[in-house]
């Protein structure tokens, strides 16, 4: 039996997940048409039935696995530039809060902007955004990314922290959320769910867009270039580090192995595995994902050396943590240079206090001694 604690933090986690009432049942797609432009298709092949889409998709995700190098290139972008302008909530509930709302209300920052190298139907999307967090000196930087669906302040007091510790931080907007959310759409829908092409997509799309932020971090002289993920945000860093050789330190806060089981059994996705369920299984799924789960990359990553840091959490319903101990499993048989540390809380409950504070030291604590 689940202890008196276990029980406390199960049901807070619940509550937590239950805040956004939103989130909406969209029915599977096989998204086939977002292939189109990837590297490693070997042409575009023909799809009649339902049979052959999740034939192609599967062949797809076994070419991009086997070829990731080339599914992961790009060209960097030719029009980075930084812009001011007036800092906004894009908050993703039905009612936003008034408080955040009026907490940065005439507030200025700046931001790096140029064409992300994945081009999608959706203007707002294909223009990468990145807050920028520069420090007073050092040479140091890292490319933040926050949890799916966080709006466009979660994570900023963290990047002040590292602020202080001498390394900047860009915080990038991952695709589909904040001022990238097209206009149909209220909350980050489109970067996970039961569109299966697009998902690919939307993941594929943020790596590069870490790897494009890198590029303007080295024109900016920075020497040090490290990357931290949370949830979400910590699977496309996880891919990012296994593709970049200039990526030396590396945090994981959350990490899990397949994309496929965080959808399928996460209680915050459980709205997309009710879209997902009339029509497959999680192993099927499973392999229809395998380009985008850090499951498939451990070869790469252990490529190069880094430092780093893998954070889950012991309560965790939406990250479970058997995936994270199983990912815990992969840094010790690849022998990879690793500090681990299991919270308290739960994927949720980590960004309430007391367990903010908690994360935020072993974020900063690591971070700051790497950089070192």
């Amino acid at each position: 039996m689940p202890s008196l604690y276990a029980r406390w933090m199960y049901d807070w986690e619940t509550r937590l997940t239950s805040v956004d009432n939103n989130r909406v049942v969209r029915p599977m797609e096989w998204g086939i048409a977002w292939t189109r432009e990837w590297p490693c298709r070997n042409g575009f092949l023909p799809s009649q039935t339902d049979e052959q889409r999740e034939h192609n998709l599967r062949e797809y995700n076994s070419r991009a696995v086997a070829a990731s190098d080339e599914f992961f290139s790009y060209v960097t972008p030719s029009d980075f530039r930084l812009e001011t302008r007036e800092v906004q909530v894009f908050s993703t509930r039905d009612v936003p809060d008034p408080v955040l709302e009026d907490k940065v209300r005439g507030t200025h920052a700046e931001f790096l902007r140029f064409t992300s190298p994945v081009r999608s139907p959706y203007a707002e999307n294909n223009l990468a955004n990145a807050r920028w967090f520069p420090a007073a000196q050092g040479k140091s930087a890292v490319v933040l990314l926050p949890q799916w669906n966080s709006d466009a302040l979660s994570h900023n007091t963290l990047c002040r922290i590292l602020n202080r510790l001498g390394i900047s931080v860009l915080r990038l907007s991952m695709p589909y959320h904040d001022i990238r959310r097209p206009a149909e759409i209220r909350r980050a829908d489109y970067a996970v769910s039961a569109n299966i092409g697009r998902t690919l997509d939307a993941t594929r799309q943020g790596v590069l867009d870490i790897r494009c932020c890198l590029d303007w971090l080295e024109q900016e002289g920075h020497e040090k270039l490290g990357i931290v993920g949370t949830s979400l945000g910590s699977c496309y860093a996880f891919i990012a580090a296994a593709h970049d050789r200039r990526i030396q330190v590396a945090a994981f806060n959350h990490a899990s192995t397949y994309f496929a089981d965080v959808v399928w059994h996460g209680q915050s996705t459980r709205h997309i595995r009710e879209g997902l369920e009339p029509q497959i299984d999680l192993e099927r799924l499973r392999s229809l994902w395998t380009a985008i789960s850090p499951m498939s990359y451990f070869e790469q990553f252990a490529r190069w050396p880094k430092r780093s840091l893998v954070i889950y959490a012991k309560y965790d319903l939406t990250f479970l943590p058997e995936f994270s101990r199983q990912v815990v499993e992969q840094f010790q048989g690849h022998k990879l240079d690793h500090k681990v540390a299991v919270l308290p809380c739960g994927h949720y409950s980590i960004g309430e206090t007391p367990y903010k504070y908690l994360d935020g030291w072993h974020l900063a604590s690591f971070l700051g001694k790497a950089f070192k």
